[in-house]
């Protein structure tokens, strides 16, 4: 086996002469995404009235939101701005580690789900329901489903004998992208790569199905319109955040012919712009989160005129 020194990633599909732009784009959202992120977590740890079991998965979501794009965006950035876009091996390898990332979230979101239906469908039990051990049981398990997951698709990749090329023709080392420079078989690892990640995204798609079924069934009971209308301010936020991040995952790994363009552009959707519209929707749509923040700004604000 011949193992690489240095990998080139070739970027973004069809967008030459337009790096300068797009580093700037990009640049922005990154920033925009770490600083909104940053100031929800902030707002919740600092605000005890948000210390609920919906606040500590929402502050858990914010993190995942600053960790996830800064697995790749970073390097992007780099070869945006006219640096070398050559990559280490290992660098490459490590990249997949947003499989990590992508799946413990969107196992958050399947638990974020279920603890609106507790809060909704079951609210005089919900604090009994939602325990301390029981929230950090679920983390823990959607820590170790993304583990799994991230492992299985990490060492068929990297199991195979790499000799064809050195050049990853996309903007960050995805399995689609790094397989076909294997100059061994690699339809096991294209295979179980597809089944993989589109069964376990089926399946937590499912999961939130179930409990915003539930969820709807319960807002249609409420007589009073007042009632439906908070109600569902609680819950649209989170629903809305989901179909922004399982949307361009479905589309990515189970279309049957790979559009590079198409898979750049919602790929970049996912890992990117997706991050940051989390924290938007998730401080404009909810008024404790507003509050927090604004008690955020004034500290701030004082502390600078100290």
């Amino acid at each position: 086996m011949r193992n690489y020194t240095l990998l080139i990633l070739l970027g973004i599909p069809q967008t030459q002469g337009l790096e300068t732009l797009l580093f700037v784009v990009f640049l922005f959202i990154y920033i925009f995404t770490l600083l909104g992120n940053s100031l929800i977590f902030t707002a919740i740890v600092s605000s005890p009235s948000l210390h609920s079991p919906m606040y500590f998965f929402l502050g858990l979501l914010s993190i995942f939101d600053m960790l996830f794009p800064s697995v790749t965006c970073p390097k992007m950035l780099l070869y945006l701005s006219g640096q070398s876009p050559a990559i280490s091996y290992r660098g490459c390898a490590a990249q997949l580690f947003y499989h990590l990332l992508g799946s413990t979230e969107g196992c958050l979101y399947s638990v974020m789900a279920y603890d609106c239906y507790v809060a909704i469908c079951h609210p005089l039990r919900y604090m009994l329901i939602m325990k301390p051990g029981v929230c950090l049981g679920l983390v823990m398990i959607a820590w170790l489903v993304g583990w799994l997951h991230a492992t299985i698709l990490t060492s068929l990749t990297f199991q195979l004998v790499y000799c064809a090329s050195n050049q990853v023709d996309y903007f960050f080392c995805d399995l689609p992208a790094v397989l076909p420079l294997a100059c061994t078989d690699n339809k096991l690892a294209r295979k179980v790569g597809s089944i993989n990640v589109g069964f376990l995204a089926l399946m937590l798609l499912f999961s939130v199905c179930v409990s915003y079924v539930h969820i709807g069934v319960a807002i249609l009971r409420i007589r009073s319109a007042e009632g439906r209308q908070k109600v569902f301010s609680t819950c649209s936020a989170h629903l809305t955040a989901i179909l922004c991040a399982y949307g361009p995952v479905i589309i990515i790994y189970l279309q049957r012919t790979p559009n590079p363009l198409l898979g750049a552009v919602v790929q970049i959707l996912n890992n990117i712009v997706s991050p940051m519209l989390n924290s938007l929707i998730c401080s404009l749509r909810n008024k404790e989160v507003k509050r927090a923040l604004r008690r955020v700004f004034q500290n701030i604000k004082l502390g600078v005129q100290k």
